[in-house]
């Protein structure tokens, strides 16, 4: 099998799954809706308006953040835009990226923190922003940005940038809605217990099963967003070696941005995701392994020379790295 038909097999699998996790939410979301529905209306009408109610608050938020979420991620970055005068050698890896990939030049824009970080925000590549830390063009090489840089922009040209708002907006709305209905349980609940003696039994059963649904469904949304990212990374890693054609350059600037103990400010856990690497360092007190975005550094490294032939990483590089991420 040849080496580009090896890529194009994972990323046809990376795209697979994700449209599965995705829609995984959306049947979480759904199942919430019919059953509080049904749980407090007693009615399949009832149940069948309020499913509807839910993907219309799903729609409203991800008009919102479709034509304003970048903006905001960039602002709450404090990120600066740059041009070929203030920027000669990011502007030209960043054109040479875009010609690569078949995308439009996007915007690009510097973060000061000296932490080696990236990430890639927008709607679609004809409105994509690029930006990336002080720290990651003072400490990697020129073939090791490339490799981030490739990685950012297969982000864009795989419409991963809107498909993460897509997943973002089902879970938050999946959130909203169980918060919400938890709270009319137990904040009415005397209301609550007068028609639960007058409904029929099964409707008592729904509801007994959405107030479960409400109390776990926002935490496997969660973990199955968290699915979808990892997907997405590991599909853009495999991507950006099919535009670089340097396989080396990526991996290396993987380990070099996993070493550095530099932490990055202006991330936090609603942006995390966005990131070339989990900018929430393990020692932090802000990291949570479980809820982590990013598949760990040893799993993006092993598979990248899976993709290449090299052997896996051995006992000493695996222990340099294991756990940084």
């Amino acid at each position: 099998m040849s080496q580009t038909s090896t890529f194009y097999s994972e990323e046809a699998a990376n795209r697979r799954d994700s449209i599965l996790l995705i829609l995984i939410v959306a049947v979480i979301l759904a199942a919430l809706g019919f059953a509080i529905g049904y749980g407090v209306g007693g009615t399949v009408d009832v149940a069948i308006a309020v499913t509807i109610g839910a993907v219309v608050l799903a729609f409203l938020l991800s008009a919102g953040s479709y034509f304003g979420g970048d903006q905001l991620v960039l602002s709450s970055s404090a990120a600066k835009e740059v041009d070929a005068n203030s920027a000669p050698q990011l502007i030209n890896i960043v054109q040479e990226m875009s010609i690569a990939a078949g995308v439009p030049m996007p915007k690009v824009y510097i973060i000061d923190d000296s932490a080696p970080n990236a990430f890639a925000t927008g709607r679609d590549p004809n409105h994509a922003s690029v930006a990336v830390t002080s720290g990651i063009l003072q400490k990697l090489d020129r073939e090791e940005l490339q490799g981030v840089l490739g990685h950012e922009l297969s982000h864009v040209r795989n419409y991963d940038i809107r498909f993460s708002l897509l997943v973002a907006v089902l879970v938050g709305s999946i959130a909203l809605l169980a918060d919400f209905f938890l709270r009319f349980t137990f904040w009415g609940g005397g209301r609550r217990s007068s028609n639960d003696r007058n409904g029929n039994g099964l409707q008592i059963i729904v509801f007994v099963i959405a107030i479960i649904l409400a109390i776990l469904a926002p935490i496997f949304a969660r973990l199955v967003q968290l699915a979808v990212s990892r997907q997405r990374e590991y599909l853009a890693d495999a991507s950006s070696v099919e535009l670089t054609r340097n396989p080396h350059g990526l991996e290396a600037a993987l380990a070099k941005i996993a070493s550095d103990q530099d932490v990055l400010e202006v991330a936090n856990r609603a942006t995390a995701h966005l990131y070339f690497t989990n900018p929430i360092k393990k020692f932090e007190e802000r990291s949570s392994s479980i809820f982590s975005t990013h598949p760990p550094i040893v799993d993006r490294i092993n598979r990248l020379r899976q993709l290449t032939g090299d052997p896996p990483m051995d006992a000493a590089e695996f222990n340099a790295l294991r756990g940084l991420d």
